[in-house]
């Protein structure tokens, strides 16, 4: 947490305003504070605080789990891991609902607005780049991206020979998907999360690209979803089939949906619709 839709959330509070907050871009720094370096990826810490002021936000993008900031000159990325969270806020109010002992960075506007960085776990980094080519490099197809098609998906599928949750989960694959929507994408699609990727066909491998790209889009209208401190806001856990659904019963066939762990992470299933060949 957060995974592409509470990230494409965000993106969009910032480029939009949220909770009377204006939009984020056209915004020129005018300082920036460290209260934790550790949480800059690079530069070092003297050349991130010198560069910044009189940059300007001209655009919010999204590269799989990535926030970009495109200033005028270079490119501020984020990465929120497992606990980070930017906040659009004034300077001389801090906002209620959020923890200010976590606060890691902060970068002030000239309109008198702050963007902060707050990370209780302090995993989350922050990247300032001339080129954000080699930071991607690695990264797999986008979910949405037109050249991800079917058949070059099933091509994907076939040239590995891995179990469905953990390669989905992996970020050289395919980018952007986590533990909630991994689990939601493969009982959509009625594939057990153990089931080889080079044992599906073209038909099941269709559909598992399409349940991927429909909850993706489900989490997204719903604003992410909100299941701990971590992220705010969302409605999506209420619309789970399977994940955190432990015990209760699945919504297509009644059978109680099953917890158990592929690859060291938990996966949630139902042992009815998702059956192993």
């Amino acid at each position: 947490m957060p995974e592409l839709p509470e990230v494409e959330t965000i993106r969009q509070r910032l480029i939009k305003g949220f909770d009377k907050s204006p939009s984020i871009l056209g915004q020129q720094i005018k300082e920036v504070s460290l209260l934790w370096s550790g949480s800059v990826a690079t530069p070092n810490p003297t050349t991130f605080c010198a560069f910044l002021p009189g940059q300007t936000v001209t655009d919010v993008k999204r590269r799989a789990k990535f926030l970009v900031l495109v200033l005028t000159d270079a490119f501020l990325v984020v990465h929120l891991r497992m606990s980070g969270d930017l906040y659009l806020e004034q300077q001389d109010k801090i906002a209620e609902y959020r923890n200010p002992k976590h606060d890691r960075v902060w970068i002030n506007f000239e309109s008198g607005w702050r963007l902060v960085f707050n990370d209780l776990r302090k995993f989350g980094r922050i990247w300032l780049l001339n080129d954000t080519s080699e930071l991607f490099r690695k990264l797999g197809h986008e979910p949405f991206g037109e050249m991800l098609t079917a058949e070059v998906f099933y091509d994907m599928l076939k040239k590995r020979s891995r179990q469905l949750k953990p390669l989905l989960l992996d970020q050289h694959f395919i980018a952007g998907i986590g533990n909630i929507y991994s689990d939601e994408a493969l009982h959509k699609a009625g594939l057990h999360p153990k089931r080889l990727s080079d044992s599906l066909n073209p038909a099941e491998s269709a559909k598992l690209l399409q349940s991927i790209r429909w909850v993706l889009h489900k989490g997204i209208d719903q604003k992410g979803a909100s299941i701990d401190w971590v992220y705010r806001g969302g409605d999506f856990q209420n619309y789970f089939q399977v994940f955190n659904q432990t015990g209760n019963p699945c919504p297509r066939c009644g059978h109680p949906i099953e917890k158990t762990k592929v690859a060291q992470r938990g996966t949630h299933f139902c042992p009815v619709c998702q059956q192993l060949p």
